[in-house]
């Protein structure tokens, strides 16, 4: 009667609207196939694309550090300059460090907290300690996903890092430019845009252990003397980690798609119109709940599963239309955004957990489904990029529907006015930074599920003013100091989980807010060869939220908590000399229940308890070697490229309940490459200490603990080939 019942639920989640699945495989070998055929019409500018492609791939170390520029506040200005801190990963990084998802970016930053089931349709983001404690649904999130301009969800996680640009981590509430339920920050993600005339691309592919493989295409191609397209694939997949102790085999065989393609038009050199539209899909991808022993091992046999796991998926469309024109002082940019997501999955509950927590021999599947539709149009007008005064003025307006397999709807309008400006004091070296912006929100919930209380609805309207203040200081012109505070909000809701196949109740709780103060320093070194950041800052949060989950009833409350975070960040780079050049990050941080003690039905989470999935400690240590090598093989002018990347989180509590901890861990990465001309072979280990750290971990109660650990050590072999 179970399997009865979920092949039902399937088959009528396969009835909502149709979402068109990419077609990967055969859309690669297009793709790769004329890439193929291009290089004799590219050779007439394969210098120039590879000096512009080839990035860390050429020997020639640069004196300097090169010059870091961001879009955090919409417009392109200096990360010196910025009034609150910022992580920045460039191109290169992210494919020397092979950071193919958004996930592995933030899982790869201090301070950042990922904690994900997993998946990649469900994962909850803190910064600085700053986030929900236990998510409830899609929208109940602290971190703001903006890419190319367009929010997206931060529950997916997964779209990966094809052909960016770019990834900025923006640290504290930025509610004033990028909205609601940035409490925590956001991420900005900029993507490359099509190249007026010229001829350009790239094919890479890698295969490695456990069928880990991935092929990868782009190709820019002039449209005349006006116009542009540009087009990008990605195509990966790997065995899952564990295995099925029915079939002996791999539980699934993960993979991810992805597509991208835009058109550039610039009708003059003041206007362009920008259209992009993208495809991600993850499948196979199993979200599971593991015994998980005392000691923190996992048991090899305790996914026991008689149930089919191939069906999982997430598919994310979006589209974007962006049109900009330069007048003599000002910049004014139009976006519109449509992204669309689509996702089942099913949950498993191993059969040795089964065991111990109902006393029944058999795996326990959780079925979940969802959809999702969003609209967002953005008007601004802005300084010039380089304006001697910064500022930036614009209205905003939301829409976005959501439901869910168990028949819960969720619906938002919001519409906001917004503006910041940062204004130099004169020749003093200082700067006033004041950002506002208001917003008026609309929601609505329905339930079709009965629940004690009968079916559950409700709306509500809010109205909020977020900001942002601050005072900076130019010491030298290499030395600044700020100090800036911040507020957030993040949007009150109904109780009932996405992530449950339990109903909510449909109460109402209350909205969250953030005040914070972050104290700041800036400083590059007179020669270009080291730039270090600095900032003290500790964040009030006043109800934020966790969902509680009653076995007994089946319903899913959220419960208002308050809770305080305090610490320091660190970040340097450094050029070395003889090619050498070292990069890292840091991050302390205090994170606590600041409220009474509130009752939920496993435990009680106390005033004083630590924040879950947050570390103390975390940091983040790099090197890399460029050389020029003597000529070998009949090689052009050979060149060694090799990256070390040494991340550590420390010892953290599993569950605001503090009921266990999660241990600390240290992920050592390895990549060298050797190029010669357009072309690069290397090799990657990953996870070369076999560190088999906790994705999550979950209390079940009577001392049984529950998670999942994350993938051990593997290795392979790759080439990528610049025209």
């Amino acid at each position: 009667m179970k399997q009865a019942a979920l092949l039902s639920r399937a088959l009528r989640f396969s009835s909502f609207s149709s979402f068109s699945p990419l077609s990967p495989v055969s859309a690669a070998c297009l793709v790769l196939a004329a890439l193929t055929a291009l290089p004799a019409l590219a050779q007439q500018n394969e210098a120039q694309a590879r000096e512009a492609r080839a990035r860390g791939a050429k020997g020639d170390e640069a004196p300097t550090l090169p010059a870091v520029t961001v879009q955090a506040r919409q417009v392109r200005e200096k990360v010196q300059e910025l009034p609150f801190t910022v992580n920045v990963l460039d191109e290169a990084q992210l494919e020397e460090r092979r950071l193919t998802s958004l996930e592995d970016v933030l899982r790869g930053t201090p301070g950042v907290e990922v904690n994900s089931w997993g998946g990649v349709e469900n994962a909850n983001v803190r910064i600085r300690g700053v986030g929900s404690l236990y998510q409830g649904s899609s929208d109940d999130n602290s971190v703001i996903v903006n890419m190319d301009g367009a929010p997206v969800s931060v529950g997916n996680v997964g779209p990966g890092t094809l052909d960016v640009e770019q990834v900025e981590v923006l640290k504290g509430p930025q509610g004033t430019l990028f909205g609601r339920n940035s409490t925590a920050g956001a991420i900005n993600i900029r993507t490359r845009k099509p190249q007026l005339g010229r001829w350009e691309g790239s094919a890479r592919g890698e295969a490695g252990s456990s069928r880990q493989h991935l092929a990868e295409g782009v190709l820019n191609a002039p449209l005349g003397q006006q116009a542009a397209a540009r087009l990008a694939l990605r195509h990966s997949g790997q065995d899952y980690w564990y295995r099925n102790t029915l079939t002996g085999r791999p539980v699934s065989r993960p993979r991810d798609e992805a597509l991208r393609a835009s058109l550039l038009w610039q009708p003059q050199a003041a206007t362009e119109v920008l259209l992009r539209a993208s495809h991600h899909e993850s499948g196979r991808y199993q979200n599971a709940l593991r015994l998980r022993h005392g000691t923190g091992r996992y048991s090899d046999q305790e996914l026991t599963s008689a149930h089919p796991l191939d069906g999982n998926f997430t598919r994310t469309g979006l589209y974007t239309l962006q049109v900009q024109h330069d007048f003599s002082g000002a910049q004014l940019t139009s976006v519109t955004s449509h992204e669309r997501n689509k996702g089942f999955n099913i949950n498993m509950t191993g059969r040795e957990m089964m065991r111990l927590y109902m006393g029944v021999d058999m795996d326990m599947p959780q079925v979940l489904g969802y959809k999702g539709d969003s609209w967002n149009q953005d008007l601004r007008l802005s300084s010039r990029p380089g304006s001697r005064v910064f500022w930036v003025a614009g209205a905003n307006a939301l829409r976005r529907d959501s439901r869910n397999l168990e028949g819960r709807s969720f619906s938002v309008d919001a519409d906001a006015l917004y503006g910041e400006t940062t204004w130099p004091v004169g020749a003093s070296g200082l700067s006033l930074t004041a950002g506002l912006r208001h917003t008026r929100e609309r929601k609505h919930y329905q339930s079709t599920q009965s629940t004690p209380a009968g079916v559950a609805s409700g709306s509500v309207r809010e109205r909020y003013t977020t900001g942002r203040a601050g005072l900076g200081w130019a010491l030298s012109p290499q030395t600044r100091v700020y100090l800036t505070w911040a507020r957030g909000h993040k949007s009150g809701g109904f109780s009932g989980s996405d992530f449950s196949d339990g109903a909510g109740d449909g109460s109402y709780y209350r909205p969250g807010r953030v005040d914070s103060v972050e104290a700041g320093l800036k400083h590059e070194s007179a020669d270009g060869r080291l730039r270090l950041d600095a900032a003290l800052f500790h964040n009030r949060i006043k109800d934020d939220r966790m969902a509680a989950f009653n076995p007994a009833t089946r319903l899913t409350r959220m419960v208002n908590v308050d809770t305080r975070s305090q610490g320091l960040e660190a970040q340097a780079h450094w050029r070395l000399g003889a090619g050498l050049t070292a990069s890292g990050g840091l991050t302390w941080l205090r994170a606590r229940i600041a409220s009474g003690d509130v009752t939920t039905p496993i435990g009680v989470v106390r005033n004083g308890y630590r924040l879950p999935d947050v570390p103390r400690l975390s940091a983040l240590l790099g090197l890399q070697w460029q050389r020029q090598l003597t000529a070998f093989w009949g090689l052009r002018s050979p060149a060694l490229n090799a990256r070390l990347t040494l991340r550590h989180v420390g010892r953290r509590a599993a569950n605001v309940e503090n009921s266990f901890d999660l241990g600390s861990y240290r992920k050592l990465d390895l990549r060298v490459g050797v190029s010669s001309g357009a072309v690069e072979v290397y090799l990657w280990a990953d996870n070369l200490l076999n560190a088999r750290y906790d994705l999550y971990g979950y209390y079940m109660g009577g001392g049984l603990q529950g998670g999942m650990s994350a993938r051990g050590r593997s290795a392979g072999v790759g080439a990528v080939y610049f025209f």
